[in-house]
């Protein structure tokens, strides 16, 4: 059974990343309202019954913004840890809240998630890697170097959601104050292209069918130059840039790393679809 992917929304606006299987589906984040995310599952042909749980990163607005309403709307779980829901300043009814511990499998239906340890200026940041049936997607955004753990589970992924926030010259040449630029530049701010191009590169498993490149600074970056730079070094790793603006197409993804294209009328997923493009 493959798995299925989308970026509902990647950017400093907001962040929501849907990996799921034909049965059950978990959302890494949800930084968008609750009525964005519904919009833009239903233009995929996703329904909301198939999630399951909503699994947090870390307490910055753009990563909890629609949490409340969407656990509570549909009762789903939240994993988050509990120093990140004490500074999160989020209510979520209190039989809803599971918290997680690194390393450590959590399974969901037929998925399994794993958290670990990132470098970010939040109080306890985690990335997660969502496992099923020999297929391994990464969502690894908002961090500020590629340390032991996120290089270890890069390599075993089928698919990734990775941050490509900024380019280097243009946050160099950009308005922001000086503290700013050392803040998104630093160990603990987020990754620049260069930093995410010597991680994809080196790293990579040759099972890596898809890369989706999330969380692109609006003023110091752009879908032009990260396409540019990773297309290059691509080989036959499909390249999509995840928007900040709307949903990306439904990827199929296989163990055989054979699908490359987004789902369409030939793949068939009929635990989800409610409608077609």
């Amino acid at each position: 059974m493959p798995l299925f992917i989308s970026s509902l929304n990647s950017g400093s606006n907001g962040n929501c990343y849907y990996v799921g299987n034909n049965k059950e589906a978990v959302l890494i984040d949800a930084g968008i309202p609750c009525r964005e995310i519904e919009k833009r599952m239903k233009r995929l042909g996703l329904s909301m019954s198939v999630v399951k749980a909503i699994f947090v990163s870390h307490e910055h607005g753009d990563h909890i913004t629609g949490v409340p309403t969407l656990s509570r709307k549909y009762q789903l779980p939240v994993y988050i840890t509990t120093n990140t829901f004490r500074s999160a300043f989020i209510s979520i009814e209190k039989q809803l809240i599971r918290s997680f511990r690194p390393n450590k499998v959590i399974t969901i239906g037929d998925l399994a998630v794993v958290a670990f340890p990132k470098s970010h200026d939040a109080i306890d940041p985690h990335s997660f890697i969502v496992s099923g049936n020999e297929v391994t997607v990464g969502v690894f955004t908002d961090f500020g170097y590629p340390c032991t753990n996120i290089i270890n589970r890069f390599g075993q992924c089928n698919a990734v959601f990775l941050e490509a926030n900024y380019c280097e010259d243009m946050l160099t040449n950009s308005t922001y104050p000086v503290s700013l630029k050392k803040r998104i530049s630093s160990d603990g701010g987020h990754l620049s292209n260069t930093q995410a191009l010597e991680l994809f590169a080196s790293h990579k498993g040759k099972q890596l069918s898809h890369l989706l490149l999330s969380h692109l600074s609006e003023n110091n970056n752009s879908p032009e130059v990260v396409s540019r730079l990773f297309n290059e070094k691509a080989g036959s790793t499909k390249i999509i840039v995840a928007s900040r603006y709307k949903e990306t197409p439904l990827y199929l993804i296989e163990s055989t790393a054979a699908a490359n294209d987004p789902v369409s009328n030939k793949v068939s997923q009929p635990a989800l679809q409610l409608s077609l493009f």
